[in-house]
């Protein structure tokens, strides 16, 4: 889908049929990808790839939010329309994503629970960061967690009666509780498989969260379990686009651009990449149009990414904010912490693949993309949740370093930077 020209104007709050025909698109497309975890990145990434692929318009999505039902609200008051900002070094342009058809907050179980179980549904994907599954380092439903407990008892209470009731009152508030709720819905309503699809920064992220959510069936209801095996996929993926918290500037300047009074705007840069390995039983958008890669072997993709972006925004965010740094493009800029990701861009390169994934020109591709000052990619954002990031970011490069014999200097570098930050007077949220 090509951004519109900005010199194109919509105006007022218009209707969806007004705003999807500016946009050139099929009023409400039918709903058949539920997402959960409405948040500025679903709406940069796996939304954008689909209004973006030659099919769109078949594909609505249903999205529910994960902790707050704020964002559900917004954009419920513009029928899940919004406005993606594109932001270039040379300049901003705008796009109205019809796609999103449905903004939900995620208590709302009964239609969660109604799509899971409608045939129209193919997939499920998921943005809810890696906390967010609530699993241990080993994969499995984290018990020492109490809303894993009380959706256990749950589950297991509800998913042994001959019928599920016919509305939710009380019910899972896990993402991995919620699914094996809508799961058995759709194993007792006999309409087939589907594919769930995890878009957050996990090594192997498709069969850890499988195994996650097979376990947590397996506690609550053998049989659900045992159909999930058979009939669901785990999609692996690899998924990359920067995408900053909107400030109100960004509200100001969409509405500029599409004289559209969007209340719920995304800012993300011009770059996008989209990688994914796995079966579709119930099919799928024709994501590739769009630009995304279906590969055998996801690993390498996923970690190139985890560690060349991931693990680079990780060390700008611990050595940046002791720097006196506010965002990625100002520590990038400095020459000491460009030479501190450089070094650790050494590093990270001799655990990868020597060929077939390009690395200089991807880290070539990085240093542009951190230079864009355009894009506000605050060191604060990334530093939240510290202690998950760095185990998967950092940790298997000083591993990996020292199983070969050196130092893992650069690595090691990161690991204090962060430990100095925790240990400081404000450290980031680590939930």
């Amino acid at each position: 889908m090509s951004a519109p020209s900005t010199t194109q104007s919509v105006h007022g709050d218009l209707s969806r049929a007004a705003l999807t025909a500016y946009a050139g698109a099929a009023p409400h497309p039918p709903v058949r990808i539920v997402h959960v975890g409405l948040g500025a990145f679903h709406r940069a990434h796996q939304a954008w790839f689909t209004a973006a692929a030659a099919d769109g318009p078949d594909w609505g999505i249903a999205a529910f939010t994960g902790r707050t039902p704020q964002a559900a609200e917004d954009l419920a008051q513009q029928d899940g329309l919004y406005t993606l900002v594109e932001r270039s070094p040379d300049g901003d342009t705008a796009t109205v994503i019809p796609n999103l058809v449905e903004a939900r907050d995620g208590a709302d179980l009964d239609r969660f629970v109604q799509l899971l179980a409608s045939p129209g549904t193919a997939l499920v994907t998921l943005t809810v960061t890696e906390a967010g599954y609530r699993l241990t380092p080993e994969g499995r439903p984290d018990e020492d967690d109490p809303l894993v407990r009380d959706d256990i008892a749950w589950l297991s209470r509800v998913l042994g009666s001959p019928s599920l009731p016919d509305t939710f009152d009380s019910g899972p508030v896990t993402t991995l509780g919620r699914l094996v709720l809508g799961l058995d819905a759709r194993r007792r309503a006999g309409v087939g498989g589907l594919a769930v699809v995890p878009c957050d920064n996990m090594p192997d992220n498709g069969p850890l969260v499988g195994r996650g959510l097979t376990a947590l069936a397996e506690q609550v209801s053998p049989e659900t379990a045992r159909w999930i095996a058979d009939h669901v996929t785990f999609v692996s993926t690899s998924v990359d686009r920067i995408t900053p918290t909107t400030q109100p500037e960004d509200v100001r300047i969409a509405a500029e651009l599409t004289g559209w009074n969007d209340r719920a705007p995304v800012v993300t840069e011009p770059f996008r990449d989209w990688v994914l390995s796995g079966a579709f039983p119930a099919g799928r958008p024709a994501w590739e149009t769009a630009g995304a890669r279906f590969v055998d072997d996801i690993g390498p993709f996923e970690s190139r990414k985890l560690w060349l972006l991931n693990g680079s925004h990780t060390l700008m965010a611990y050595a940046g904010l002791l720097a006196g740094h506010d965002t990625v493009a100002a520590a990038i800029a400095d020459p000491v912490c460009r030479g501190w990701v450089e070094e650790f861009w050494d590093e990270a390169v001799r655990a990868l693949p020597s060929s077939g994934l390009a690395l200089e020109d991807y880290r070539a591709a990085l240093l542009e993309r951190f230079e864009n000052a355009r894009i506000e990619h605050r060191l604060s954002q990334i530093a939240i949740n510290g202690a998950t990031k760095v185990r998967v970011r950092i940790a298997p490069i000083v591993r990996s370093e020292r199983a070969q014999g050196r130092s893992g200097g650069a690595a090691v570098r990161a690991l204090a930077a962060w430990v100095a930050v925790a240990l400081s007077e404000h450290p980031p949220a680590d939930g």
